[in-house]
């Protein structure tokens, strides 16, 4: 065999070696396919971050991402299957194919939207002014006069900095357990805190209620899932928008946040 016959051979080889161990068929997952064809769903879930996700005196998950996976997987008409992860490794998770979605109180930043996809937004996240009903407060102009309570360091203290007008008094607290004391003695007017610390003040079901007044910050939750995967993600948009139009999801907030579900989320 000729020199040039010999390495024109050796390339054909070559090529049919890597068509057969690397099929054009399988370059293009699908998810949603796998999914079916399995019969269940792995749905990694926060584990330490009440109301969102904990464990209860049962043992057992519980919480608005723990809901909110299990409306999936029923929707789904499969098994779910939970992957406890923490805020560090969730996004790893899904990128190792250790979980199929994650419903763990995630948000959207430009560092995660290079790297994974996100559905519509399924719960609300966000920092506001909180005070009891009787008080009047609608805008940050209210502020003037009275007293607000603030962790320390916090997004909260940060994004309150920017906005309070002059005669406001500012208390700041060096832990969320001190920023919630000064506000159920009435230390303080109102209190600038997230929802999900709101929603754990009122689950002790305190004299002095919180309820949100307007919002400081909003960043609100999304199911994070693997980049082009349009049929997953068409599917999960599809679940989620059906359960804010049937109500599933306003009573997942009423439940978990004590709050109804905005209705522009």
């Amino acid at each position: 065999m000729h020199k040039r016959q010999f390495i024109t051979a050796l390339v054909a080889v070559g090529s049919a070696a890597l068509a057969s161990a690397f099929p054009v068929s399988s370059a293009i997952a699908d998810a949603l396919a796998d999914i079916t064809s399995s019969k269940t769903i792995r749905i990694a879930v926060p584990q330490d971050f009440p109301p969102f996700g904990s464990v209860g005196p049962d043992m057992k998950p519980r919480g608005y991402d723990i809901d909110v996976a299990t409306l999936v997987a029923e929707k789904l008409g499969v098994k779910l299957s939970m992957v406890p992860v923490t805020s560090a490794n969730r996004v790893a998770y899904l990128q190792t194919n250790k979980v199929d979605l994650v419903i763990s109180s995630l948000g959207k930043n430009p560092e995660r939207a290079a790297v994974i996809d996100f559905s519509i937004a399924y719960a609300p996240y966000f920092s506001g002014v909180f005070a009891p009903k009787d008080v009047a407060i609608a805008t940050v102009a209210d502020l003037s006069g009275k007293v607000v309570g603030v962790t320390r360091g916090s997004i909260e203290d940060l994004e309150l900095s920017k906005l309070v007008p002059e005669g406001v008094t500012i208390k700041r607290y060096e832990d969320n357990n001190g920023n919630i004391s000064a506000f159920l003695s009435g230390q303080v007017v109102a209190v600038v805190t997230g929802n999900v610390v709101a929603a754990a003040i009122l689950d002790k079901n305190p004299p002095r209620k919180p309820e949100l007044k307007f919002l400081i910050k909003d960043s609100p939750c999304y199911v994070g899932m693997n980049k082009n995967e349009p049929a997953l993600m068409a599917k999960i948009n599809e679940i989620i928008a059906e359960a804010k139009k049937s109500g599933a999801l306003n009573a997942i907030s009423e439940k978990w946040l004590h709050q109804p579900l905005d209705k522009n989320l």
